[in-house]
């Protein structure tokens, strides 16, 4: 079984993909956090994000993967767990410019599908129904109105211990709409075959229980 969960940043995509993939005993694929630890270590190595030709070689030398303990998932990238650096606001304002890399997406869409291979998977993203698991057997897609996005990205960043400004993370969550959804390759969009959920005004429990009556028709 694939489930494919996409959507806009603030969503709650990655929250509800790891409690679901949890419920059902499926492994959990965060494929967002992929790009973010790419993100980190571009900076960490003060590489042009404007140079796809940098970002690409980048991406073929990295060795990204997760690992799971009874505490949850902890990303791996080049044996440093970067799970907590890869949160921060720095990153958020970045990850887009990363992955809008067309010759970069390649190489990461190409280890997201090594990745569930022979698995029951629940993999987040912005592309993951359309282009990284095109045959997956259920396709979601969340939605949220814009202020609740920047209420949830604002408490997930100070319970992170980050002081921030909300009409500045208002300005990065629509400026990272607009760079996602224009992409020449994996552009977030609402497909044929999505199974739209706007989680506003649900809880995860209750965005999980929708989910899975759609699950039980089967």
């Amino acid at each position: 079984m694939k489930i494919a969960i996409d959507g806009p940043a603030g969503a709650g995509k990655s929250t509800v993909a790891r409690q679901l993939a949890a419920e059902l005993g499926y492994v959990y694929i965060d494929t967002g956090a992929m790009y973010r630890a790419l993100t980190w270590k571009a900076i960490q190595e003060s590489l042009d994000l404007d140079n796809e030709d940098s970002l690409y070689e980048l991406a073929k030398n990295t060795e990204i993967h997760f690992e799971y303990n009874s505490h949850g998932q902890k990303l791996i990238c080049d044996n440093q767990d970067v799970s907590d650096y890869i949160r921060s606001p720095l990153i958020n304002g970045e990850v887009s410019k990363v992955a809008s890399k067309t010759l970069l997406r390649t190489v990461m869409v190409a280890q997201q599908r090594k990745m569930a291979e022979s698995k029951s998977v629940v993999m987040d993203g912005r592309d993951i129904g359309e282009y990284v698991l095109p045959d997956a057997d259920y396709k979601f897609f969340l939605t949220a109105r814009i202020e609740k996005r920047v209420m949830r990205r604002a408490e997930e960043l100070r319970s992170g211990g980050y002081d921030i400004d909300v009409n500045i993370i208002e300005k990065e969550i629509i400026e990272r709409d607009q760079i996602d959804s224009s992409r020449e390759m994996g552009a977030l969009k609402v497909l044929q075959d999505s199974i739209v959920i706007d989680t506003s005004d649900l809880s995860i429990n209750e965005v999980i229980a929708v989910m899975k009556s759609y699950l039980k028709e089967d």
